[in-house]
């Protein structure tokens, strides 16, 4: 297959000082093809550390870029790089460091906006380490919600009124979350008949654009047991069944809410067999993401629902005790490259 011809994918390195920029140099290493048409949108000295790291005795280029279109006419078997970030020193492995919460987060801005431009088909994002964004004064938790706040300052419209979510997705099971980064408490008190059905809405445009037809969605309960009947928990009850009765009435294929711990083997594809939902919609992060998680962190992908750009990453974090080793693994992130170009092309006008 060959993209040339096509927007490019910008890649962000995510934090220098954990595995991003690693696994981006050994993805270009290992499957050259996989990343034609793919750049780093991000600094010349961090990746030409990476590429020392993980190729050894192999001789992996790091080519300037000016533009993303130059992608296309960069040199064979090298990272093309398009440098985005003003110098600064490269932050030490494995430490948290203001410096590098600050340039990873201004990587993603930088994507973000060439994403709106049209200048690339879609981004995709190594991992940011919160705690660095939080030292450099970084507002955002994380990409989802930057992301969300690029797109509304540039569509000129509140937050809350572009509403996102996270999907996690392998080749078995697709997860949405009705709540992301929020404490266990607030999570809960998230689960509201208004969040579930606009989850379930976003869930069903954004997968069954994918798909080309509509997806049939399986709904989480809260509560063990669904609630039981009301016996423990009423959310399921008064928030999470209207929600599925109201997003029916609108033509969404929904169904439940079921019990949070058979319902994603239900909807989970094994033996080349489809499972008998395309999606569970999950009502807080770690009940959603542990099940796909649990099928293997080097096949899941994080997808940002809700946006007018494409955006994946790798399911796993910046790794900051083997970071420097070039122990780490690409399969994530190759896997978040090749769901992106799926992506963008459902995205592409005929």
């Amino acid at each position: 297959m060959t993209f040339a011809g096509s927007a490019p994918i910008a890649i962000t390195p995510g934090d220098a000082a954990g595995i991003g920029p690693e696994i981006v140099a050994r993805a270009f290493l290992e499957a050259p093809h996989a990343m034609r048409g793919c750049f780093v949108a991000g600094d010349m000295d961090s990746m030409r550390r990476a590429t020392g790291v993980v190729a050894g005795g192999v001789s992996l280029p790091v080519a300037l870029i000016a533009t993303p279109a130059q992608v296309w006419t960069a040199p064979p078997r090298c990272v093309p790089v398009l440098q985005v970030l003003d110098a600064a020193p490269l932050p030490a492995f494995g430490v948290v460091s203001p410096v590098a919460g600050r340039q990873a987060a201004d990587c993603v801005t930088w994507a973000a906006r060439a994403a709106l431009r049209g200048e690339v088909a879609a981004m995709v994002t190594a991992p940011l380490h919160k705690e660095a964004l939080a030292a450099a004064g970084v507002s955002f938790p994380g990409h989802t919600e930057l992301l969300q706040h690029e797109v509304a300052v540039h569509l000129g419209v509140p937050v809350d009124r572009l509403p996102v979510r996270m999907m996690l997705a392998n080749d078995e099971l697709r997860v949405v979350l009705v709540s992301i980064h929020v404490s266990l408490l607030h999570a809960i008190s998230a689960v509201t008949a208004e969040n579930v059905l606009q989850t379930l809405r976003i869930a069903h445009d954004s997968i069954g654009a994918g798909l080309h037809r509509p997806p049939r969605l399986a709904v989480a309960g809260l509560n063990p047991h669904a609630g039981e009947g009301g016996l423990f928990g009423s959310e399921e009850r008064d928030a999470i069944a209207p929600a599925v009765q109201a997003a029916r009435a609108l033509g969404i294929d929904a169904h439940g809410p079921f019990a949070p711990d058979t319902v994603f083997m239900r909807a989970r594809a094994r033996d080349g067999q489809p499972g008998e939902f395309d999606a569970v919609i999950a009502m807080y992060h770690d009940q959603g993401l542990i099940p796909v998680k649990y099928l293997g962190v080097d096949k899941g992908v994080n997808v940002t629902l809700g946006l007018p750009l494409v955006r994946t990453s790798p399911d796993h974090g910046t790794a900051f005790d083997i970071a420097g080793t070039g122990k780490a693994d690409p399969a994530s992130l190759l896997a978040a490259v090749a769901m992106a170009r799926q992506l963008a092309a459902a995205r592409a006008p005929d």
